[in-house]
């Protein structure tokens, strides 16, 4: 009996039409400061983390191991100009294996009365959010910094991309310019890029329609 080839773990990035237009012509990936961050309490690990290790910063790229979730696109790349890059993680770890002061984890989620009868070790800091965050998921990239830097970019291969995908939000005028543009930009011909269907699905329309009508 065949063996079954193993399923491609996928990481999802959510973010603005804008940064994927730059990962592709720049072929980097940009970590960043969490200054910005809407969850103060993950912003404050982070800089906990930096504090106690005595660095000048600590950069994060965040991506979701979940499957697609209205609330990921309407939380991170909510809007006409939202994309989702699915990267196959064994090949974006591989092309960042070279570049030092990187690790690699998934996030775990504890309660409040859990952590503070067991408070984390600091190198978990990082790695560390309240539990109602859980269904996201997440997995993140840090870097660690002995400057107080806000960003730093690192080159990738742009062949651990599996896919983009555009916001559930834009017509099909605009995805297909958008498409079209991705595909003009150099090495990115044979990129996939789809418009997700998330909101307005015509099969899961048509599925209450009684069998054998036109449109079912």
């Amino acid at each position: 009996m065949a063996r079954k080839t193993p399923k491609k773990k996928l990481l999802r990035r959510y973010t603005a039409l804008s940064a994927l237009i730059a990962l592709l012509r720049t072929r980097e990936l940009t970590l960043l400061s969490s200054s910005k961050w809407d969850d103060r309490n993950d912003a404050h690990f982070l800089n906990e983390y930096a504090r106690r290790k005595n660095l000048g910063a600590v950069l994060a790229a965040c991506f979701a191991r979940a499957g697609e979730t209205y609330h990921h696109w309407k939380v991170f790349s909510q809007g006409l100009d939202g994309v989702c890059i699915e990267f196959d993680e064994e090949k974006l770890r591989a092309s960042l294996a070279a570049h030092p002061n990187l690790s690699f984890g998934n996030v775990e989620y504890r309660k409040l009365n859990q952590i503070s009868k067991r408070p984390p070790r600091a190198d978990r800091l990082p790695f560390i959010k309240r539990h109602p965050f859980r269904d996201e998921k997440e997995f993140r990239i840090i870097y660690e910094s002995a400057d107080p830097i806000d960003f730093k970019s690192f080159a990738i291969d742009l062949g651990c991309i599996s896919r983009i995908v555009l916001s559930p939000w834009s017509n099909t005028p605009l995805a297909n310019a958008i498409k079209a543009t991705i595909h003009e930009i150099d090495g990115c011909a044979r990129l996939k890029v789809y418009r997700t269907n998330l909101i307005d699905n015509e099969r899961w329309k048509n599925a209450i329609l009684p069998r054998g009508s036109p449109t079912a």
